[in-house]
């Protein structure tokens, strides 16, 4: 009787497992710790070397000051009624992203991007360029070779450009100079906020900390935000979100949305949309309109002109479509197989779903993008 009860907890161990591996995600994809965050930073600094594809001077007079301003430090004073015909710099702007608990002497990758006109930052090299935060402090110095993944070329005024010359990266182009500080390791708690807003994803990530670390250690703010009681020492702090992060929870299933791109026509339906009792009918009506040009020609005794005559054929063409007919509470399959059955393309779908919506038929939330 004892081994008949051990096999059918383990047996419901394993079933409870396979829903876990099939429907559970990690806390870590489903949250990020508030205060752990990257940090944007921008610059400006020039790119020598090119191969005459640089900025042209008489069109960007920024670039020549800043090479002057770069020539002053080292000494070298050029007159003021000179100005240097620049085809191998450019200037360009540095745009990089600093991430959580960077430290001084760490290096990150930055990218690249043409201000002037350039035509290509093909060959070049960046001058070392300081990086600045919102705040205005320095956090990184940017310098090195540029690694540009696209190139141009122009002959006889034809012209073939592949991807974006004007634009490229430097791996590990940047040494952190500074470091930010991080609220991580203050208060007694810590915060999850959700990637996407859900209070039953909110209830239930909150009721598997409590389950796992005991009653209290988690309580739901709101939709997006559960605060968790983690121990002050940084160290157990660590360990303590190491843990944190790994527990699996079944996020709330999304809210019955119709997502419509209207410049490219992608329709996505998501699995929860139903759809009342409506009966659809969608046609299409086509107008050809042809233009002929046709000859008038007079009797050869006539005293007139040969001229030519406009003649306009109009074709006026309508497809047959059939009517189709939705029940109460139609699921996804059902509304693409009625659609794929009278042979709607993209474009009628999206009619036909805004209409349906327009009649309260529709449930769910259509966004247009």
């Amino acid at each position: 009787m004892l081994n008949k009860t051990i096999k059918r907890l383990f047996l419901l161990i394993l079933i409870l497992a396979f829903f876990n591996t099939a429907y559970a995600e990690r806390v870590k994809d489903l949250a990020s710790i508030a205060g752990v965050r990257s940090n944007q930073l921008i610059g400006y600094g020039l790119v020598v070397g090119l191969d005459g594809t640089g900025d042209q001077t008489s069109q960007t007079p920024f670039t020549v000051q800043s090479l002057k301003s770069m020539l002053a430090q080292f000494g070298i004073t050029l007159p003021p009624n000179v100005t240097p015909q620049l085809k191998n710099v450019a200037a360009v702007s540095i745009q990089a992203e600093l991430p959580p608990f960077a430290k001084p002497g760490q290096s990150i990758d930055i990218t690249v991007s043409s201000i002037g006109n350039a035509k290509s930052l093909r060959g070049g090299s960046l001058l070392m360029s300081p990086l600045k935060g919102a705040d205005g402090n320095i956090y990184a110095i940017a310098q090195g070779n540029l690694v540009v993944s696209g190139f141009g070329a122009a002959q006889d005024g034809s012209r073939v450009t592949v991807n974006i010359p004007s634009t490229g990266r430097i791996p590990n182009g940047a040494s952190i100079e500074r470091s930010v500080t991080s609220s991580f390791s203050q208060g007694n708690s810590i915060f999850l906020n959700l990637n996407s807003s859900d209070f039953t994803t909110s209830k239930r990530l909150s009721d598997a900390i409590n389950k796992l670390m005991g009653d209290g250690t988690a309580r739901s703010l709101d939709g997006s935000t559960v605060s968790v009681i983690a121990p002050r020492d940084v160290s157990q702090r660590v360990s303590f979100v190491s843990v944190l992060e790994n527990i699996e929870v079944n996020p709330g299933e999304a809210a019955a949305k119709v997502i419509i791109n209207s410049r490219t026509g992608t329709v996505v339906i998501g699995s929860h949309v139903r759809v009342a009792a409506s009966a659809v009918s969608h046609g299409n009506l086509t107008v050809r309109i042809t233009p002929n040009a046709a000859v008038s020609q007079p009797n050869p005794l006539a005293d007139g002109e040969t001229v030519v005559v406009p003649q306009t054929n109009i074709e006026l063409e309508q497809a047959n479509s059939r009517m189709f007919k939705f029940s109460p509470g139609v699921s996804l399959d059902e509304i693409v197989r009625a659609v794929n059955e009278v042979g709607a393309a993209p474009g009628d779908l999206v009619a036909i779903l805004e209409a349906l919506k327009e009649a309260g038929s529709l449930k769910a939330e259509l966004i247009v993008i």
